[in-house]
């Protein structure tokens, strides 16, 4: 009798009856079902096909002022490394910055006319590199890509004509990188754990962030407040469907990955789903905290819009976090969004296990504490 009376006072008897009132009103409702399918399978389609950050076609311009075997040679393995487009090779430096600026090439080329002679006689000879740097993204590429194929022309001359007199080639050594997890540098591999966490962050922060708020609208969430329903049950029946969404989510996400780009998780899925659950928590219990505070539907998807854009941009899905000015990492510490990107791409590509990711765990765990708390806290139920 005790503990029907503990239970009835905090409302948990209820909960069943709540969570069938949720998954009706979700059934009734055509939209969020679409959402919850249709977005992260769009998304994580396109997204990474749209947001290509490989450079390729870049427009050269070449002046030769050397016309030698070597000059040739330098274009032809310019050429051939399939990033450049040669559009012209010009007689003067002018007509190649006249190509420039009317958008026709994107970088210069200059062979000097001692190119050759220098090259065999002194083993060094310089070339110049111009590059239109409006866009400063393409522009800092496409001049490391050049510069690399030069130093790489260079080194190939070394080896065919700095010998010692025994006919020896001469003491000299070679950086070969080795890239760990992403060998061949795809920027999918970095980008499709973001866009996964993305997704599952929209879903499960924005949804929740209009339920109560919804109902505020439709005048339901009055007769809510004159139950006997607990605060604490109550939320709970709201968070619970969309972390029941998070996994639907999280699930496509991975079908999404597998089939159109062939990437299987190095990691364990079961620890992802263990920190998606916690982190689905957390944001969900963030979307009704905004709920609470907001008094139309409008209000309560820009206060959400303005969150969730700052939590992505802090993340690390764009720019990396140890890229980022001092203040602005310390920032990035409040994002939950921070600690799940790293969390799926430490699992997605190097396999971790939990022991390296415990304090990620216990951020997030922190998070959905901190979130479902103020969301209890926040909501004013009439007594």
């Amino acid at each position: 009798m005790n503990t029907f009376s503990k239970n009835n006072r905090f409302g948990f008897s209820s909960i069943k009856f709540l969570l069938k009132k949720e998954f009706l009103q979700m059934k009734r409702n055509k939209f969020i079902p679409k959402v919850a399918i249709v977005l992260p399978f769009v998304a994580l389609t396109l997204f990474p096909m749209v947001a290509n950050f490989d450079i390729k076609d870049i427009k050269l311009a070449v002046v030769d002022n050397n016309r030698s075997t070597y000059s040739d040679r330098l274009i032809n393995k310019i050429t051939s490394s399939g990033y450049f487009h040669l559009v012209d090779i010009v007689e003067s430096y002018n007509r190649a910055l006249w190509l420039v600026e009317q958008d026709i090439a994107d970088i210069v080329l200059e062979i000097p006319p001692r190119f050759e002679k220098d090259l065999v006689t002194a083993n060094a000879a310089s070339v110049q590199i111009s590059t239109n740097t409006v866009n400063g993204m393409r522009g800092g590429l496409s001049s490391a890509y050049l510069m690399g194929i030069v130093n790489d022309f260079s080194s190939e001359v070394q080896h065919e004509w700095i010998q010692t007199g025994s006919g020896h080639i001469s003491p000299s050594f070679e950086i070969v990188p080795r890239y760990n997890f992403n060998p061949m540098l795809d920027y999918k591999y970095t980008m499709i754990p973001a866009i996964m966490m993305m997704m599952l962050a929209v879903i499960t922060g924005f949804l929740p962030a209009l339920n109560i708020v919804g109902e505020k609208e439709k005048g339901t969430i009055e007769q809510m407040n004159v139950t006997p329903v607990s605060r604490i049950a109550l939320i709970l029946a709201k968070l619970i469907p969309y972390w029941i969404i998070g996994f639907v989510v999280l699930t496509i996400c991975f079908f999404v990955a597998w089939l159109f780009y062939g990437m299987i998780s190095v990691g364990s899925y079961g620890l992802i789903y263990l920190f998606a659950a916690v982190f689905t928590l957390a944001f969900s219990g963030f979307g009704l905290m905004i709920s609470n505070y907001a008094s139309t539907i409008q209000q309560g998807m820009f206060i959400m819009f303005f969150f969730v854009i700052t939590f992505i941009f802090l993340s690390g899905l764009y720019t990396p976090v140890s890229s980022m000015p001092l203040w602005t990492q310390a920032v990035s510490r409040i994002s939950p969004l921070r600690y799940m990107v790293e969390v799926l791409r430490f699992i997605f590509l190097k396999g971790s296990d939990f022991s390296a990711l415990k304090w990620h765990f216990a951020a997030l765990c922190g998070f959905a504490v901190f979130f479902n708390g103020w969301a209890v806290l926040s909501y004013r139920k009439i007594h």
